[in-house]
């Protein structure tokens, strides 16, 4: 599969907006291929958002369309620029893989991800000595140097929550299983100053925690890590499960529609966020002392 080197959201904006075209026109792909005389192949792709879309074939389709000279069509070829615009993860690839690449593409975009883990915390709420522990565990997966570039990857994943150009901060509802804040990464000194920065961070207004607790009865969808993508424009919203081999996209309207349901699940049978704190501060000062 292609790098995701850039913006996400235009591509999938686009491909919607091509795909009710044709749709609407009642063609097949088949069809509009033929005419444009361009590979199926490639006009799914662009449906699909998968690679990005080249000025020319979109002013193919505008003209196909007869949008030459409408608001529709300067709204698909600005598009098809931010489409083409190389964000900072670029510089990073191959090092991020198994999916990566396009999850740090959606939460670029985001307005506001929700996420669910276990047994780890929030990647946007680790400090780096405990992702460095983490990391360092995956040994020989990664050798030093990628382990150093995944490090940087991090640390500007996280400075989305303090500033984005051009847009409004990222907020963050996480919703994390009290195995990961009981579960020993590092060290104790380590855990000591990561519970500390959750307790710090979680007072921020864009990040709200919760900790769902060993006493409540886990609900669907608790068992495996998850993040919930949700966009400004309240399109599109996009959900990635992670697990050890890498992230699984689902984006079908009914199953994004029942996991943003089970989102609020997990707040409801979590603890709010100041008793959060509060489990958060005993553990610190029970489990991590020394």
């Amino acid at each position: 599969m292609t790098s995701v080197q850039g913006p996400v959201r235009p591509r999938k904006l686009l491909g919607a907006e091509l795909r009710r075209l044709r749709e609407d026109a009642g063609l097949t792909l088949e069809d509009l291929a033929e005419v444009l005389m361009i590979s199926k192949s490639k006009l799914s792709r662009l449906e699909t958002a998968q690679g990005n879309p080249t000025p020319r074939d979109v002013k193919d389709l505008i003209r196909y369309f007869k949008l030459e000279g409408s608001v529709k069509a300067e709204q698909f070829m600005r598009w098809t620029r931010a489409a083409s615009k190389k964000e900072w993860w670029h510089s990073y690839l191959p090092a991020i893989r198994g999916g990566l690449d396009l999850h740090v593409a959606m939460e670029a975009e985001a307005a506001v991800i929700r996420v669910y883990t276990i047994p780890v915390l929030p990647v946007l709420l680790q400090v780096p000595a405990y992702t460095r522990a983490l990391y360092e565990r995956m040994e020989p997966w990664h050798s030093q140097e990628e382990l150093e570039r995944l490090l940087e990857v991090r640390a500007k994943r996280r400075h989305a929550l303090e500033y984005r150009d051009g847009m409004e901060k990222l907020k963050l509802v996480a919703v994390t299983h009290e195995s990961s804040i009981r579960q020993l990464v590092g060290s104790a000194a380590i855990m000591r100053d990561q519970l500390n920065h959750l307790i710090e961070r979680s007072s921020l207004s864009n990040v709200e925690l919760r900790v769902l607790p060993f006493g409540t009865t886990p609900p669907f969808t608790s068992t495996c890590m998850w993040a919930y993508f949700e966009f400004d424009d309240s399109e599109g919203d996009v959900v990635h499960v992670e697990t050890h081999a890498g992230f699984g996209s689902i984006e079908t309207v009914e199953q994004v529609a029942s996991y943003r349901a089970h989102h609020d699940e997990l707040m409801q049978s979590s603890l709010d966020p100041d008793e959060t704190r509060r489990l958060i501060e005993s553990i610190r000062d029970t489990a991590f002392v020394g």
